[in-house]
């Protein structure tokens, strides 16, 4: 660019924006043509990129623009309609256009792009007969009409002998300030004769402004002189309003903030160490005066992200127009900024969302009316904030994603065993379409099916600190979801130890902390995995210095920071945590990121330097680690014996039951509408299986009162790929039994009782519930030994 001089980069720099305008014009105008004002604004741009080109002796480019601009002035002129089959000519005619400028740009010359096809089209395009060419010359001989019955001395003059009789008062210079007392008057905020009063005063030698003098003199009110001296300064024009940086010197002034940061937490914890009142004081202004830089250089790199969808309209226009589907695109949050470098990022895996959704998404319009849909789907861009990210959702409202086909496919492709699937939520399933290579489409198109693209789609977000989800319904449609960080560059973050070490979490993803002292607050285990219990739900924990290969401590006098990440909600146990401060992001090198567990580095406040953790892949790593070592644990603790085991205590009608925990597979909770009736038996769809269910209360003869609430409450176990529900109340806790106070039971259904809590509680028979469920349980089983409480 800097070889072609500055007036050649102006006018590129110019060019690109106005064909950026005329793109988005040119779809509008499909929508509305009747618009005389888009035609007129769509044919000032391309005659001045004619003007320019002409000027620049880039003839050929003129050339094109020049026919562009010809089939432009027909439409303006009424003389030929706007078609969709002109819209496409047009747009032909700005893809030339581009490719010139592309052509200059790269090699300083207009080269050999093919514009003759091109003008061909266009002169084809103006010589196509017109429904309106008809009218035009009906109305021809009427308007000649009375020219002919008029005397010679009426002929037609010239506009400039014409313009004095016609011509309207001057408009007054937008430059130019109207006097004060003037608009006054005018907006009836003042009196005529006050305001030559108090003119009058000005003349004889009185100081004060005119403003004043009415205002201390009651004449006039305080907000309409405020709103007066408002209207009376000069605006400046949208030109002068705005001027282009190079972007180089953003990320240069970005980073000088950053290490300006740096210096100023460094700064502050040594003055806090000396503790002058005088030194914290100006500390604590240098600090104010770094954060309010720091945001304002950040909001000079901030745009729209309307800056990335502008291009999507004509993207969904050719699409649809290619496939044979009818696609309205609707924009919701265009408004939203977002760093500019993190908009380039986002690009391509949202353009590629977008072809996605109108290809595989929204159906032809034969099948959506055979479905009892609008033959004209619709393709939703929706960008908002959540939590200091950016969530941007491509959304379609066509038949959904088939969750079997996916799992078929998986199989076939080695990602998925046969047996996995009947256990897998719907989401996990969904999510396995970000596997590269994978594809449901039955045939490949140059569009898509080659199974290239949501890999990179879910690669390319996770590169800039995002991460990227799906939903999707069945005949109602799908919902694709970016979440992106607002800036990579500095960020809120809390500094936490472990094992005599540092590391940075991200604040976006810590939603609260919480001390464990042993007593009062304590870890638990079930199956083996450390949970937490947070206001009486299991929160899953991931012990950082396990995660990390360090030497595991204990489980008192540690911090609990409770975590949000990809949908899921953990605790992440740290030894503690230190302090807030905002961190400058440093990317780490290929070695650190291979490692997959680090999303950068920081120099801290003390000038160490603390690894920042990436959250959602310990979060993904940790959960696989936990089931991987649910099984060593449980056997280690069944080794250890000593006559203690950890027991589920659940409430069904009034009486205390025990589960033993080992064998509790997961507790959920179903909507009482989703049971069903399967014979005698009650039932309930459950991750692609048919869970039968028995009521512990009946079970066990505990009769009473059913529990009113739209859900009820169970304990699922599963074993070789079938599993169970036993029905409960409630839960209430899980407990440690201790073998000295038990006795053997008779009843059926249970194996003893045992004081737990100093509670009596009833010890459950678990086998002879899941045969009560299922009476074919254990059949396929080679091994059908249960241990029992």
């Amino acid at each position: 660019m800097e070889d072609l001089g500055e007036i050649v980069g102006e006018f590129l720099m110019e060019s690109h924006e106005n064909l950026d305008q005329i793109d988005r014009d040119l779809v509008s105008l499909e929508q509305e043509p009747g618009s005389r004002d888009l035609i007129s604004r769509i044919f000032r741009a391309i005659h001045t990129i004619k003007g320019t080109s002409g000027f620049l002796a880039f003839s050929r480019l003129e050339k094109l623009a020049h026919a562009g601009e010809s089939l432009l002035s027909r439409l303006r002129d009424g003389v030929q309609p706007v078609t969709p089959e002109t819209i496409t000519v047009l747009l032909l005619c700005i893809d030339g256009v581009r490719s010139i400028l592309a052509s200059i740009e790269e090699n300083g010359s207009e080269a050999e792009v093919d514009i003759e096809s091109m003008i061909v089209r266009i002169k084809a395009q103006m010589d196509a007969p017109t429904e309106a060419a008809a009218p035009a010359a009906e109305a021809a001989p009427a308007e000649a009409a009375p020219a002919e019955g008029a005397p010679a001395a009426e002929a037609p003059v010239s506009v400039e002998q014409e313009a004095p009789a016609a011509r309207p008062a001057p408009e007054p210079v937008t430059d130019q300030r109207q006097p004060l007392g003037q608009m006054l008057v005018d907006a009836g905020a003042a009196q005529a004769s006050d305001v030559a009063s108090a003119l009058q005063q000005q003349i004889e030698g009185d100081e004060r402004k005119l403003g004043t003098i009415l205002l201390e003199e009651g004449k006039a009110a305080p907000t309409a002189v405020s709103e007066a001296l408002q209207s009376q300064a000069p605006k400046r024009s949208i030109a002068d309003s705005a001027i282009r940086v190079d972007v180089d010197l953003l990320d240069t002034l970005m980073n000088m903030v950053g290490e300006l940061v740096l210096a100023r937490n460094q700064l502050v914890r040594g003055v806090m160490e000396i503790g002058d009142s005088g030194l914290v004081r100006s500390a604590q202004r240098l600090g104010m005066i770094t954060s309010e830089l720091q945001e304002g250089i950040m909001k000079t790199r901030m745009q729209p992200i309307e800056h990335i969808w502008s291009k999507l309209p004509r993207v969904v226009r050719d699409l649809s127009n290619s496939l044979g589907k009818q696609v309205a695109l609707v924009m919701e949050g265009k408004e939203t900024e977002l760093d500019r470098s993190l908009l380039e990022a986002v690009k391509d895996p949202l353009t590629h969302l977008v072809r996605n959704a109108v290809d595989h998404g929204i159906e032809e319009p034969e099948r959506r009316i055979a479905a009892g849909k609008d033959p004209e789907g619709t393709l939703t861009l929706r960008a908002y904030h959540e939590g200091g990210h950016v969530a941007v959702e491509v959304a379609d409202n066509g038949a959904g994603l088939n969750v079997e086909r996916i799992a078929q496919k998986a199989v076939e492709n080695g990602l998925l065993r046969p047996e996995q699937i009947p256990n897998m939520d719907k989401r996990d399933i969904m999510a396995m379409v970000f596997q590269p290579g994978f594809s449901t489409a039955a045939k490949v198109t140059n569009v898509s099916g080659r199974g290239v693209g949501m890999d990179v789609v879910k690669t390319n977000i996770e590169n800039i600190g995002g991460a990227v989800s799906v939903d999707s319904t069945p005949g109602e449609g799908t919902v694709w979801r970016l979440t992106i960080p607002l800036t990579l560059a500095i960020i809120q973050a809390l500094t936490v130890d472990c094992a005599d070490q540092r590391y940075v979490v991200p604040q976006v993803a810590v939603l609260e902390l919480v001390f464990i002292d042993g007593n009062t607050t304590k870890v638990e285990y079930a199956s083996g995995a450390p949970v937490y219990r947070l206001r009486g739900k299991l929160l899953p924990l991931v012990r950082l210095d396990r995660a990390l290969g360090l030497e595991v401590g204990g489980d008192q006098g540690v911090y609990i920071m409770v975590l949000q990440a990809d949908g899921r909600r953990f605790g992440l146990v740290v030894d503690r945590v230190l302090n807030t401060e905002e961190v400058v992001v440093k990317a780490l090198n290929t070695r650190f990121k291979d490692i997959g567990l680090y999303a950068g580095a920081t120099i801290l406040g003390d000038g160490k330097v603390g690894l920042i953790l990436d959250v959602s892949s310990l979060a993904r790593r940790s959960h696989l680690a936990v089931d991987s070592e649910r099984e060593t644990v449980s056997d280690k603790r069944g080794q250890q014996g000593g006559g203690t085991e950890r027991l589920l205590v659940t409430a069904v009608g009034e009486r205390r039951v025990a589960i033993p925990l080992d064998t509790v597979t997961r507790l959920e909770e179903f909507p009482r509408d989703r049971i069903e009736h399967a014979g005698s038996r009650e039932v309930v769809q459950y991750r692609g299986q048919i869970l039968p269910l028995v009521r512990l209360s009946h079970l066990l003869g505990a009769y009473g009162e059913e529990l009113e609430g739209d859900t009820v409450s169970v304990v699922v176990y599963s074993e070789g790929g079938k599993s169970v529900a036993l029905v409960v109340d409630r839960i209430v806790d899980i407990a440690e039994n201790s073998t000295t106070a038990r006795r053997d039971a008779e009843e059926d259904g249970l194996v003893g009782t045992a004081v737990i809590q100093q509670r009596v509680t009833e010890l459950l028979d678990v086998r002879r519930a899941i045969l009560a469920a299922d009476p074919n349980f254990y059949s396929d089983s080679m091994d059908d030994m249960l241990v029992e409480a």
